[in-house]
């Protein structure tokens, strides 16, 4: 993936020391380039000290941002003083990507003339102009602090993912592949409120994934069957199986690049099973696994969310099924799905299963194609999405999965999930009427997660 990247602006006043701009600039570009981003910098001669005070050098540094539109993610203002409003202003009038507001402290000891700062009386200023006109910004957890305090780290990694969200969730496509399942109201979303936030619904119907599928000859496969066995272990299920699922495959992705695509959500039921004795999960894993989240039960919504936490945290992300209490501990959580998750979140190589409910309705070979595995323990965010009275909601929060035991003969694939809020998650989803589907990716990314879809993108959501 490309490296996410900054504009750097330094802010300045004048009557304090130049040398404070000097040293921002290197401390700010060594903590860049030690956390793993990329940055882009005017020249410290084109302006005073490379910074940004008057006027004049505010429309410069506006032309600079325009001069590199699209080689940056997100603009982080510097302030090594107290800085300038009105070259701020000028300079940002257009930014159309998420700024970082830091702000440096002042240390006692070092309060006089020549060495005060005032820079946290400057970021509340700063922020007061950027809000009067309407140009949205993004906090650090300390409001006064040194680029190299450890908490800025946090606040880069933290940044870095809501600038990503934003550029990819913007505006996107999402393919809905087949027609939502009878009896799966659930799933039920507003394509007209997600349209007006620029989310756009390409709905595809079987009939023409089937058409392209028959027209596949057997010698279009070899390359995804190869691909097929290299997510999963087939064991002895014929290579029909296989073949069926590299159609699939094959199609999906070129409804992808057809479309141009970012997410899909798959009727996977019962279409597929009848039709081609095939459950889709395996196929959706490939997708998953390469960045393309793919929702299962055609659930458009949550593939909103699989798309955010994937931009986030730059990992696959999978769709699981809030499914059972464990035990009587309130902190816990059984979640599953058939699967349609992703290799890397599988502590070894899967294996084909079938699908039990298509075998018990349809009879055996139905339903092969659902990967099972042993999932491993880590740290996650999930979060959910729905459309209701013309809004665009979600919830996030973060937990971890855990190394509990379910049993050996568990259908499906699942894995416990465990946090301190656990209880209060699942009263507020069946309080607001969340469907039973959660996106869920490695690593803590909530507060990313909110701050880019509540601020920057003003979509309804709620941090648990």
């Amino acid at each position: 993936m490309k490296k996410t990247t900054f504009a750097l602006y330094f802010g300045n006043r004048g009557f304090f020391p130049g040398e404070l701009i000097a040293s921002a600039r290197d401390e700010m570009t060594k903590t860049l380039e030690k956390s793993g981003f990329g940055y882009i910098i005017s020249d410290e001669n084109s302006t005073r000290y490379g910074a940004v005070e008057t006027l004049e050098e505010g429309e410069f540094y506006n032309n600079f941002l325009k001069k590199h539109e699209g080689e940056y993610d997100g603009i982080i203002i510097c302030l090594p003083n107290f800085g300038d409003e009105n070259g701020a202003y000028a300079a940002l009038k257009d930014a159309d990507v998420p700024i970082l507001v830091q702000a440096y402290p002042d240390e006692v000891g070092k309060m006089d003339f020549a060495h005060r700062r005032d820079a946290l009386c400057g970021k509340i200023a700063m922020c007061n102009v950027l809000r009067q006109a309407g140009i949205k910004y993004t906090l650090t957890s300390k409001t006064a602090v040194s680029p190299s305090d450890e908490s800025f780290a946090e606040d880069l990694r933290q940044f870095g993912a809501v600038c990503r969200i934003v550029k990819n969730l913007k505006s996107f496509n999402i393919g809905a592949i087949g027609a939502r399942t009878t009896a799966f109201k659930t799933v039920r979303f507003d394509e007209i409120a997600m349209q007006r936030k620029k989310v756009n619904v390409e709905t595809i119907d079987l009939s023409y994934v089937f058409s392209m599928m028959n027209e596949l000859k057997k010698e279009d496969l070899t390359e995804k069957i190869s691909v097929l066995e290299n997510t999963a272990s087939f064991g002895n299920y014929p290579d029909v199986k296989k073949e069926n699922l590299a159609r699939l495959l094959i199609v999906l992705e070129k409804i992808k690049k057809q479309y141009n695509l970012q997410a899909l959500a798959v009727r996977c039921w019962d279409e597929l099973e009848k039709t081609y004795n095939i459950a889709p999960c395996a196929a959706m894993s490939v997708l998953n696994e390469r960045h393309i989240p793919s929702a299962c039960e055609l659930d458009v919504n949550n593939a909103v969310m699989m798309y955010a936490l994937d931009c986030a945290s730059e990992n696959p992300v999978m769709l699981l099924d809030v499914n059972n209490n464990y035990n009587g501990d309130m902190n816990k959580t059984v979640l599953f799905h058939c699967s349609a998750i992703p290799q890397s979140f599988f502590t070894e190589k899967g294996k084909i299963s079938e699908h039990l409910m298509f075998k018990k309705s349809y009879g055996e070979g139905t339903g092969v194609g659902i990967v099972k595995g042993k999932i491993m323990p880590c740290e996650v965010t999930i979060g959910s999405f729905k459309t209701e009275d013309g809004h665009l909601c979600a919830f996030t929060t973060e937990g971890k999965l855990t190394n509990d035991k379910l049993d050996d003969e568990f259908f499906g694939c699942g894995t416990v999930f465990e946090s301190a809020k656990n209880a209060e998650l699942l009263e507020y989803m069946c309080k607001n009427g969340y469907r039973h589907h959660v996106a869920i990716a490695k690593g803590n990314w909530a507060k990313a997660v909110k701050e880019a879809m509540e601020n920057y993108l003003e979509y309804d959501i709620d941090l648990i």
